[in-house]
């Protein structure tokens, strides 16, 4: 008897649809959730949860409710939770998934510590053994990760992790960074290593870095504001200040400058976090939306995965919502033919190619195991 790789069943997708139905993209996180075995793997992890009698497979029951996330249905309410987030980050040439997401009360401070370091322990722990420790591994995060204890952890003797750290402008470092001298400001950069219009960094030194651990750098940046921007109380002539901290010693500061920049990427995926049931915790109960937590991280996953093993060009860069308004809700026409279910996709619907595109390179992939 041939055991199965799947738990979701096999379909052949042509592009010559009628009389069609919705949501036929969708096969394409199947096929991804075949190809990486995430069915196979969930279902063995929560087998101890199975009752003997059961009809339906814990594992795949908690994967169907992930895909549906990831197809876009979330309920509708929110409760007073604060979520902290940690993604890998694959680059510009692709997505990131989440390795860990801490649910904190309401009320819990964005500058915590204690939690920072837990997020932190819990999305090393994710990683590869060679990467949880050691200056390869970059941890960034904004301003509410630069607290001492934080830094301190983080460059913690025999741990040895690289930082890139958002700073406050506190009190203390508005009054160093107004002493810098002209000459000692170096113009932005930006990735194709043209000069920032507007924008200039230079790095603070001396009694500033007291208590701070040994071979921190702080460095500041002054830019222009955008149009209609207000200033802040530790701006100074027309020009906005921002400051983080680093433990890259080798490097110049335009180029730490535009490293920490483009930690940006993370707040692109906490917008797809929220565009996919993040930002609408549907259960009073603590421990309940821990769960679902847990749910919109798969989902996450899939939507991350997807991309990376499939599309290609402009397309891996979609956020969910294109993903789904282009590819997933895409019709299409089911037809059961001998043992064989075929799925036929509306040719003029504009990328039924992009489709059929992506599940060719899925199905060149090896089957898990």
């Amino acid at each position: 008897m041939r055991e199965p790789i799947s738990s979701y069943p096999r379909v052949r997708v042509q592009d010559d649809g009628r009389q069609v139905v919705s949501q036929a993209g969708s096969v394409l996180l199947v096929e991804t959730v075949r190809k990486t075995g995430l069915d196979q793997a969930i279902s063995q992890a929560l087998a101890q949860w199975r009752k003997p009698r059961a009809v339906h497979d814990p594992g795949k029951v908690l994967l169907d409710v992930a895909l549906a996330v990831a197809l876009g249905g979330a309920w509708k309410k929110t409760y007073g939770h604060h979520p902290l987030t940690a993604f890998l980050d694959h680059g510009p040439g692709g997505t990131g998934e989440p390795v860990a997401a801490l649910l904190r009360p309401g009320n819990a401070g964005s500058n915590t510590a204690a939690d920072h370091i837990t997020a932190t322990r819990l999305a090393l722990a994710q990683l590869p053994k060679d990467y949880r420790r050691g200056r390869q591994t970059l941890i960034c995060t904004d301003s509410a990760g630069g607290t001492h204890e934080f830094v301190s952890w983080l460059a913690q003797r025999g741990r040895w992790l690289s930082y890139s750290v958002g700073m406050t402008i506190t009190e203390v470092i508005h009054q160093h960074a107004l002493k810098i001298s002209e000459p000692a400001w170096t113009p932005a950069v930006e990735t194709d290593g043209e000069v920032r219009d507007g924008a200039w960094v230079a790095e603070l030194t001396g009694d500033v870095l007291e208590s701070w651990p040994q071979g921190m750098r702080l460095i500041v940046r002054k830019k222009r504001p955008h149009p209609g921007a207000q200033l802040r109380f530790t701006d100074t002539d027309g020009m906005r200040l921002t400051c983080f901290a680093t433990n890259t010693a080798d490097r110049p500061i335009a180029e730490l400058e535009l490293r920490h920049r483009l930690r940006a990427r993370a707040e692109d995926r906490i917008r797809a976090a929220r565009a996919t049931g993040l930002r609408n915790l549907p259960l009073h109960d603590m421990a309940q939306n821990r769960v679902w937590l847990e749910i919109v991280q798969i989902a996450l996953d899939l939507l991350a995965w997807m991309p990376m093993l499939a599309l290609t060009g402009k397309a891996r860069l979609w956020e969910p919502r294109r993903l789904r308004f282009r590819l997933f809700t895409a019709a299409a026409q089911l037809v059961t033919t001998g043992r064989r279910r075929i799925l036929r996709l509306a040719r003029h619907w504009p990328w039924t190619r992009e489709i059929t595109a992506a599940l060719a390179r899925l199905a060149l992939l090896p089957n898990p195991g």
